[in-house]
């Protein structure tokens, strides 16, 4: 971790000049934005397997049709198709699996006091009044909501609902668009009835940011809150 933290360190340093006290959060925006570089390709390869899921539905749907009475044989027909067009149903979990080393990097260099025996100088780094490596329930209990610390929480909580909302009605126009059809005769596919739980809950996922940026340090709150809304950027991109 100490390599880790001596790069936080040395781009907090190359960002001073430009950003001043807030140069280690300015890094750890830097950073977000070169792991999401080197995650793009990924989702790049998430969306084409999305529009090529799209693609699919017609097919899906003969097939419910076909075999809608024999939910085993329905299941090895998706999986089959899936297959013979080289579609792979996780493709859109690979980007998100990625981010997370990068996140709990910085989440465990933010809550460590010391590093390698020494002290941790990078909890003393702040965005604007807010030490990066206190929580929000910190800045209510110095502050308060209102604060200045409770200021910067406030700014993010605003930032991370706006894209929430956006991602949400996003997300609901891609399910409409894209709906998973029901099985004839009212019977279950095995996993589709867990799939069919997660698609009434995805376009609610976004609004858990809130509850992450209130919990974790603000390091790696900003990550967070970096990371979102560039996903939402990219995702209106490439999935237009």
């Amino acid at each position: 971790m100490s390599v880790f933290a001596d790069l936080v360190q040395r781009l907090a340093d190359l960002l001073t000049p430009l950003f001043g006290a807030t140069a280690a959060a300015a890094a750890i925006v830097l950073f977000t934005a070169l792991v999401r570089l080197l995650v793009h390709p990924l989702s790049r390869a998430a969306a084409r397997g999305q529009k090529a899921r799209a693609e699919l539905q017609p097919k899906i749907a003969e097939l419910r049709k076909r075999h809608g009475k024999n939910p085993e044989r329905l299941q090895r027909a998706i999986v089959e198709l899936h297959t013979k067009e080289k579609v792979s149903p996780l493709a859109g979990c690979l980007p998100g699996l990625f981010q997370l080393p990068a996140f709990f990097l910085l989440y465990h260099l933010f809550s460590n006091t010391t590093i390698g025996g020494h002290a941790n100088e990078l909890l003393s780094h702040e965005l604007f009044a807010a030490p990066l490596g206190d929580r929000w329930a910190d800045a209510l209990g110095t502050g308060g909501a209102l604060g200045p610390a409770g200021l910067v929480y406030l700014a993010l909580f605003l930032l991370v609902a706006a894209v929430a909302v956006f991602n949400y009605r996003r997300t609901k126009r891609m399910m409409a668009a894209n709906p998973v059809a029901p099985v004839a005769d009212g019977q279950a596919v095995p996993g589709m009835g867990a799939m069919g739980a997660m698609t009434k809950v995805m376009p609610f996922m976004s609004f858990l940011t809130l509850f992450t940026v209130a919990v974790v340090p603000l390091a790696a709150a900003l990550y967070v809150v970096t990371s979102t809304t560039w996903s939402a950027i990219e995702r209106a991109a490439l999935y237009r």
